[in-house]
């Protein structure tokens, strides 16, 4: 009777043992999906910065290019409405004077 008794705790160990192994496992699972779901959430928050930057960083380029090409449109306007600058002689004309 001994050994029964012995044999049936060694099968409720053996079935505890089991459960908590089965236990042990999904509480991985749940861990590992969460973490996932985590990543998951953290890669599209960090794509959509990721892609925020590059917008603001093409809205600033066609900004500064804008200002850009007005400024050399205002230069090229000025230079053709100033009046020609006068020449110097050259140096044989300076030279034939002196």
């Amino acid at each position: 009777m001994s050994q029964q008794i012995e044999t049936e705790t060694e099968i409720d160990d053996e079935v505890q043992d089991s459960e908590a192994q089965a236990k042990a496992k999904a509480e991985n699972r749940a861990e590992r999906a969460e973490r996932a779901e985590r990543m998951a959430r953290e890669g599209a928050q960090a794509m959509a910065e990721h892609l925020a930057a590059i917008k603001a960083v093409d809205e600033r380029t066609v900004r500064l290019r804008a200002l850009r090409l007005a400024k050399e449109a205002a230069d090229a306007q000025a230079k053709a409405a100033a009046p020609p600058a006068a020449r110097k002689g050259t140096r044989k004309a300076a030279a034939k004077k002196g």
